[in-house]
């Protein structure tokens, strides 16, 4: 009685179903899957050697190589490599006069981990000797291996053969420092994530959940959808991020099994590989009895046998895959094979993992009445049926074709260089091989451009898909749109309107999300909004209480200095020097570093303003002075005869009038800019979660620029006339000094510009008070620690020879 009602309740879903497809027509497929593999098996993965060889295929030779129980996801690879390899055979014009064949990877289709248990397990007795040629010569036929990457991963690690990958695109396999042997034929995924919020805008759907593989792949997978999602004000419920490790996995499984069991969000977001910990996750939710939207990429195309199933339209999985040309030839070659040359039951096939065209059920639906579970093979058998490829199946093909197009040039090359000494078909020079295979370029049977050397189209177009999973291993898979990624925006996205009918445009999600005010923020559960906690460079952080320390320290010495030099004023060595500079330099130099106390503290609108103005005018003095300074030293020595006019420039100071110049430039800089867009408080809340941090924005960034490109040609000036002036004799000449002053000057500043655009909130203040310390202390320390060490440690050699021309200042 309960077998009865299940199959009634199966029954009328199944033509409520066909209503449905009548109306989504034409890409609507039944599927239909035998218990034999129980659903939840891990997939296997494949591998496959293709080779030329110029004699006819005899007759049963494929059953020879295909000698094992064929796993049901692996049905459809071999239909395809049969298909491909017959059709590439009979082309007149792709290897002609040759047969292209195909072997299996010998373990790998039967049992994918316990090959690679045993070929890389520390007692495996293969011996691999890197970076040694033991003159052994082996045939470079390329193998296609996948769809799991990290099973073509380890295939490839100390093999020199090239390999196609025709599972999904994955950034790991595309260092070719690494492998530079494994090719993917997979377009990799560029607009995916703007794709999958286009149709939750569509359909309203607000309030997400998402679960993702914990490595670099799923990183920038969320970092690229929280970035679309927030634009478009569409919130996560919650983030997933499964561990790839097993045991690091079960310690973690039954948080996240509460976690999406008690969280409203009725659409899951599902990112990461098959295989995996994601998948043993994703079928625990199944188990549990999670019902939602799942929506993912064409890999979890998969069938769960359920026990139970809810008649609510909107439970099911919706699957984003790469647009690929229907091909043709592929169900009269499927329906008319010789089952005597394959080793495959082409009934069995079907009812394991197949595809049927729902419009067949268009003309015959009076004979449904007679369709029973159990007589689905008779059933199958009655009606024509279209197969359709999956993504992997389509890239396995144009892998093939890849290959054969490989082998035609290689060939060709052989023939014009006449080198046909051995079997045209052999190939033993790997790096050839791969370099030829690498820029193949050709277009496939359905018309599609294939370029080997470029598989990331910015325009790929996307089908998307519903499927629905059914008791007793039914399932439905309906097209229900596209997405067109190049197409201007309005029309990017389109969803059948007989689907928009069906389901009345009802949205599921009813959750209300609002995004919480700028001085709160969500919690981990994304139920409340807390207060953010407010923050600044403060004196009493570890980082402001050291700037602070350093600015009063360098302060303090500095005022030594200048106490020094006012009590030996009449010494020779700060006479030779020009005193009145020098202490226009120190004097200078205290306010450059006091001004660095601006920015530590609470900020306010005084601060802000001062902060830049100060910074920029004291600096101004202090450059122009040693500008000042390096003009003096060139006159007073460059100059072997100087006139009076110079002896009267000289001695009343004319090189002095460089300060008050370059400051009153620098004020009008200053003012222009205080005028125009002065500098203002500004609250950062993206740089740290949970806070809010004041800080003072610069108002306009030109003019903060203009400031610093004006101190800079200052410096660059004062550089390049000390520079010149460094060789001059003198006991007390100081363009030496001066060079190595302007020379850390402008490394400090020139380093300060890329590390501040880089960084945000505290940081970047941290790193402009940095500047000043580093560059006053580079002035100070290049210039006045020599003279003082002369002054205090070495008297004796402070003093000067009676010259002739001596000047006094």
């Amino acid at each position: 009685m309960k077998k009865l009602c299940v199959f009634t309740i199966s029954f009328s879903l199944l033509k409520f179903s066909l209503i449905l497809c009548s109306l989504t027509e034409p890409s609507c497929f039944w599927r239909i899957k035998n218990n034999v593999d129980n659903d939840g098996d891990l997939r296997s993965d494949c591998g496959f050697v293709l080779l030329t060889m110029d004699w006819p295929i005899e007759e049963d030779f494929y059953n020879h190589v295909i000698n094992f129980r064929i796993p049901a996801r692996r049905y459809e690879g071999l239909l395809v490599m049969f298909f491909a390899t017959d059709e590439i055979n009979k082309n007149l014009y792709l290897l002609p006069n040759m047969s292209l064949i195909f072997s299996r990877i010998v373990g790998l289709c039967e049992d994918t981990f316990g090959l690679l248990d045993e070929r890389y397990s520390p007692q495996s007795n293969d011996f691999n000797f890197i970076n040694y040629n033991c003159g052994i010569r082996t045939n470079c036929d390329i193998e296609l291996t996948g769809p799991s990457w990290m099973t073509s991963l380890k295939l490839a690690i100390n093999s020199r053969r090239p390999k196609v990958f025709f599972g999904p695109f994955n950034p790991n396999l595309s260092d070719h420092d690494q492998f530079p042997y494994v090719y993917q034929i997979a377009i990799k995924d560029t607009c995916l994530s703007h794709g999958m919020v286009s149709l939750m805008l569509h359909f309203r759907w607000t309030w997400i959940g998402l679960a993702i593989s914990n490595d670099d792949h799923g990183i920038q997978f969320l970092s690229d959808l929280r970035e679309e999602m927030q634009r478009h004000g569409i919130c996560l419920a919650f983030v997933n991020m499964i561990p790839e490790n097993m045991q690091i996995y079960m310690t973690k499984a039954k948080i996240y099994d509460k976690q999406i069991m008690a969280s409203s969000a009725k659409v899951v977001i599902i990112y990461g590989e098959m295989n995996s910990t994601v998948e043993v996750s994703v079928r625990r939710w199944v188990y549990l009895g999670a019902q939602r939207i799942w929506i993912t990429t064409s890999q979890w195309d998969v069938i769960i046998n359920k026990r139970d199933f809810s008649l609510d339209f909107f439970h099911g999985t919706v699957t984003f895959e790469h647009h690929h040309s229907e091909i043709a030839k592929l169900r009269n070659f499927i329906q008319t094979m010789n089952t005597s040359m394959y080793p495959v039951d082409i009934s069995q096939t079907m009812l394991l993992w197949n595809y049927f065209n729902c419009s067949m059920s268009k003309n015959s639906n009076s004979k449904m009445d007679h369709f029973i579970l159990n007589n689905t093979e008779e059933w199958t058998v009655q009606h024509k049926f279209d197969m359709a490829l999956s993504e992997e199946g389509y890239n396995l093909y144009n892998a093939v074709y890849a290959v054969a197009h490989t082998y035609h040039e290689l060939i060709l090359q052989k023939v014009e260089s006449q080198q046909m000494a051995g079997p045209k078909g052999v190939f033993t020079d790997c790096q050839q091989v791969s370099s030829l295979l690498k820029t193949r370029v050709f277009t496939n049977p359905v018309g599609e451009l294939v370029n080997m050397n470029h598989r990331e189209n910015q325009c790929a177009e996307y089908d998307i898909f519903n499927i629905w999973n059914f008791p007793q291993g039914l399932g439905l898979k309906v097209k229900i749109g596209s997405y067109f990624p190049c197409f201007p925006q309005s029309q990017q996205l389109h969803i059948s309107e007989d689907l928009e009918w069906a389901t009345g445009g009802t949205s599921v999600d009813m959750e209300h999300c609002v995004r919480c005010p700028d001085d709160k923020y969500a919690n981990l559960q994304q139920t409340h909004c807390l207060q953010r906690a407010v923050s600044f460079l403060a004196y009493e952080d570890p980082l402001g209480m050291a700037l602070g320390c350093m600015a009063l320290s360098f302060s303090v010495l500095t005022v030594l200095m200048l106490v020094t030099f006012i009590k030996h004023n009449d010494t020779p060595i700060v006479k030779a020097n020009n005193r009145i500079l020098s202490y226009i330099l120190l004097i200078s130099l205290i306010f450059c570093f006091l001004c660095s106390l601006l920015f530590i503290g609470h900020p306010n609108q005084a601060t802000c303003i001062l902060q830049q103005t100060i910074f920029g005018v004291f600096f101004t003095v202090a450059i122009s002075t040693v500008l000042a300074k390096t003009i003096t030293v060139v006159m007073a020595f460059k100059l072997t005869t100087p006139g009076r006019r110079m002896r009267g420039m000289l001695a009343s100071g004319a090189p002095n009038l460089v300060i008050p110049i370059c400051t009153l430039i620098q004020l009008v800089l200053c003012g222009t800019w205080l005028v125009t867009f002065p500098p203002f408080i500004d609250r950062d809340i993206q740089s740290e979660h949970g806070k809010t941090i004041i800080i003072c924005n610069k108002g306009s960034v030109i003019a903060f620029h203009f400031v610093l490109g004006y101190l800079g040609s200052l410096a660059l000036g004062s550089f390049t006339v000390a520079f010149l002036a460094r060789n001059l004799p003198d006991r007390f000449n100081e363009a030496k000094f001066l060079t190595f002053s302007m020379l850390m000057f402008c490394s400090v500043w020139i380093t300060f510009l890329p590390v501040y655009h880089s960084t945000r909130g505290k940081v970047m203040v941290v790193v402009e008070v940095f500047s000043i310390l580093a560059s006053s202390a580079g002035l100070l320390g290049c210039i006045f620690v020599p003279k003082c060490y002369v002054i205090l440690v070495r008297p004796d050699s402070n003093f000067v020879q009676k010259y002739k021309d001596k000047l006094h200042y």
